[in-house]
């Protein structure tokens, strides 16, 4: 277990497919990322309990608050030993923590662990140019613009940029 100064952040179990079922199928939680056809709960729970053990390749957790309270969920994925390099993927899914630092702690803690742990040397994501809350909790955290996908992301039958970011060994704020 993880722990920040407001997040616990802990290994994903079958259980946590609930949460998972609600967060997927909220409309506002899931404006800004890419969305997968709608589950069963037996099928979630199915792919929990047959998910590869979590590895220095693949690392996900879920974010809970210090009452112990579900609230998201983050993994490190594609890590590769050889570059140094894996890819960020985090979102809260209870929208009454939106804005209230838990995202900001929670990608502290997980990057702290990427980089200390794990032996990181840059751990990059992608956000839609538009989610400006995202963009500022990644940005408050020392991570920079290094690219944009044009037209990458489509929502609502409009097109949207992605912004490709980074955060290197050392930057960490």
């Amino acid at each position: 277990m993880l722990t920040g100064d407001r997040v616990r952040m802990r290994a994903i179990e079958p259980s946590d497919a609930v949460f998972l079922l609600r967060w997927h199928t909220d409309l506002e939680v899931m404006r800004w990322l890419e969305d997968p056809y709608p589950p069963s709960l037996a099928a979630l729970t199915r792919q929990l309990e047959e998910r590869k053990p979590d590895s220095y390749e693949s690392l996900t957790l879920m974010i809970d608050d210090l009452d112990g309270r579900t609230v998201g969920i983050c993994a490190l994925r594609g890590a590769e030993p050889e570059t140094g390099n894996a890819t960020l993927d985090i979102y809260l899914g209870e929208k009454d923590t939106w804005g209230q630092g838990y995202a900001t702690d929670a990608m502290r803690v997980i990057c702290r662990y990427g980089f200390q742990k794990m032996r990181l040397h840059r751990i990059g994501l992608t956000v839609v140019a538009e989610n400006t809350a995202a963009r500022r909790v990644y940005e408050k955290v020392g991570f920079v613009e290094e690219g944009r996908r044009r037209e990458s992301f489509r929502r609502d039958g409009k097109w949207h940029d992605q912004v490709v970011m980074g955060l290197l060994e050392g930057e960490l704020r």
